[in-house]
């Protein structure tokens, strides 16, 4: 009956899994520690920010939830169009991973545009919420662009996710610390080798065999 949290920590070749009853910086520390020095791709959890303010935010957030407005309010479709255009140029533009002064012409450009949208007048108190949050957020849009193979979204993380989430539906519950600990340490092994193409059954067979 006690409510506990999924942690996912993923880059291209490996996927981390800890299980805590925190959502709160904490676990950040424990699991990068206070030497990390690298950009976290997340969305808007306030841990975050207070962790380090060496991120990106999730792309894939923001564009959902503009949709999603402007579905339900007139005033928020150019809001929405114009975020959409400003992201896929974005990535057309830096396809062909263009140089640094390339990238700051583009972080320039794109801090302007964006900030244009933000000091528009709006009536819907949903669609004023939203501005807020991509004001509060504001130096973290564009880290992708100045730094080559950070990702503008979390999909990555989300993606890791969704395994845990039909299992936690099949198996209800972890009932104690010592299972808690196994499944994590199991999910990481598999969703890792997954990621390095490798086969699962065949990896976990000759570690049991060992």
């Amino acid at each position: 009956g006690e409510k506990h949290w999924i942690w996912t920590f993923t880059t291209p070749t490996e996927t981390f899994f800890v299980i805590r009853k925190s959502r709160r910086t904490n676990v950040l520390r424990e699991v990068l520690t206070r030497r990390f020095k690298g950009i976290i791709v997340c969305d808007g959890w306030k841990p975050y920010a207070r962790f380090t303010k060496r991120l990106q935010r999730c792309w894939a957030h923001l564009l959902r939830e503009s949709k999603d407005l402007s579905e339900k309010f007139g005033e928020a479709i150019p809001l929405h169009e114009a975020l959409k255009d400003l992201y896929e140029s974005l990535l057309k533009a830096l396809e062909n991973d263009p140089p640094q002064e390339v990238r700051k012409h583009l972080w320039n450009s794109a801090r302007e545009a964006l900030q244009h949208w933000t000091l528009k007048e709006y009536s819907e108190a949903k669609v004023q919420k939203f501005i807020g949050k991509i004001r509060n957020g504001f130096d973290y849009w564009f880290t992708f662009i100045i730094n080559p193979g950070v990702e503008a979204t979390n999909n990555r993380a989300e993606r890791a996710l969704r395994p845990q989430v039909v299992l936690r539906k099949i198996l209800g519950t972890l009932r104690n610390d010592k299972g808690t600990s196994i499944h994590e340490r199991i999910m990481t092994t598999l969703a890792t080798w997954g990621q390095r193409g490798l086969n699962c059954l065949q990896m976990l067979t000759e570690k049991l065999a060992s």
